[in-house]
């Protein structure tokens, strides 16, 4: 099902479907709630599945401030709305959406029993990556959300994966059309800004899922490795065929996993 919420005076788009205990999707950096699909057909047989799109994504208007902060109350007005004050959630981010669940965790931990960074940090960007990043911001400045994003979407997928997920790359990079410029500078400087966050992993009494691509070169498995050890109980899975968009490169298995963690903290 369709939802709205205002937020600021601006319409944010989310999706409610299935029933159980909840769980929320937060997608990364140009892309949309779509990019779940598969995931949601599959675990929407068990679970209620809240999958926004977050502001400036697919159908949400974007706010006058973006940050990791105000992202993450979109997050929590949405699940307000949606979510008995009794239940708890299980949150799963990709890549910027790891960060948004990040930062959620660090005022709404006790609305939380378990969350997931796929293909993603708890770490603040480097100064390389912060260069890197402004580099990124100048061509989307100079030639607009598509042409960068054409360029850069088929480099997050491992370069094997590259002809078999021809179709997928291709139906990304269309969807760029619905960026604005604006958008996706706004992600990269709240990127640039974002604190690094290994604190709340060390502190989180739940349980962390983290899930990584041996041909991530976005959040590199070594990064990653370095944060698994830090919360009490940590799902680690290390996907052997993925780059960054492992909910494309590896389908099933991702739907797995994400059953699983789920399951093996279900309070039901």
């Amino acid at each position: 099902m369709n939802k709205t919420i205002q937020y600021q005076e601006k319409q944010i788009h989310y999706r409610v479907v299935g029933k159980g205990s909840p769980v929320v999707l937060l997608h990364g950096f140009g892309e949309d709630s779509t990019i779940w699909d598969s995931q949601a057909k599959f675990l929407q047989q068990k679970y209620k599945l809240i999958i926004p799109d977050l502001p400036g994504s697919g159908q949400s208007a974007l706010l006058a401030e973006t940050n990791m902060e105000t992202m993450a109350e979109v997050v929590n007005a949405i699940i307000e709305k949606e979510i008995h004050k009794a239940e708890k959630i299980k949150l799963i981010g990709h890549s910027m959406g790891g960060y948004i669940i990040l930062a959620f965790m660090e005022k709404y931990d006790e609305l939380v029993d378990g969350f997931g960074l796929f293909h993603s940090t708890a770490f603040a960007d480097s100064e390389e990556k912060k260069i890197a990043r402004k580099k990124s911001i100048d061509f989307i400045q100079q030639h607009g959300a598509y042409e960068f994003l054409k360029t850069s979407i088929p480099n997050l997928f491992a370069a094997k994966n590259h002809e078999n997920k021809k179709e997928e790359i291709q139906k990304l990079i269309a969807q760029g059309h619905n960026f604005s410029a604006q958008a996706l500078v706004s992600y990269y400087e709240a990127m640039i800004t974002r604190p690094d966050r290994t604190m709340i992993l060390k502190n989180t009494k739940v349980p962390v899922l983290f899930v990584m691509g041996v041909y991530d070169n976005a959040a590199p498995v070594k990064d990653m490795l370095q944060q698994c050890y830090l919360p009490e109980k940590s799902y680690i899975h290390i996907f052997q065929n993925a780059g960054h968009m492992g909910m494309l490169e590896e389908v099933e298995k991702s739907n797995r996993v994400f059953e699983n963690f789920i399951a093996d903290n279900s309070n039901e």
